[in-house]
């Protein structure tokens, strides 16, 4: 499953050896509504459904009924006379287990959201006036830069 170059071997012990897989898997926000007990991920092009299977059972102990695979070609764009084209994606839908429900975690929850907002635009608000603030006091002075004031 991974063809990394791992530390020569070394006398004593414990042996300094960290074994990783060469895959990657995203997960990401499906498109369109699917049953609370699948997932979608985009993977390494490299990857089966075994290996999606395998990696999830595996390492994080997720119980995966099915793993489906779909590859999504790359969008072909056409600029001054240049073709060039995105790279492909693979999706793997992986169903869990009737009992297992997945919701995709709120990053941003809306409550923390308005708060930083109104921050904002009050702050935005207090840099307008006091950039008109500025311009007044430069106002009788024209033709002098404004960095050229006491």
């Amino acid at each position: 499953m991974s063809t990394r170059w791992y530390p020569l071997y070394q006398r004593g012990n414990p042996q300094l050896r960290v074994f990783l897989p060469n895959f990657f898997m995203k997960l990401v926000k499906p498109r369109f509504t699917q049953p609370p007990n699948v997932v979608t991920f985009e993977v390494s092009m490299e990857m089966t459904r075994y290996d999606v299977k395998n990696y999830l059972e595996k390492i994080y102990k997720i119980p995966v009924i099915t793993v489906r695979t779909e590859v999504t070609p790359g969008e072909l764009n056409r600029k001054y006379g240049y073709v060039t084209k995105e790279d492909d994606v693979k999706t793997a839908f992986v169903e869990l287990e009737k009992s297992v429900n997945f919701t995709f975690p709120d990053l941003f929850a809306s409550s923390a959201k308005d708060d930083d907002y109104k921050k904002e635009m009050k702050n935005l608000e207090e840099m307008k006036r006091a950039h008109r603030k500025q311009l007044d006091r430069n106002g009788y002075r024209p033709g002098i830069p404004g960095w050229f004031t006491f």
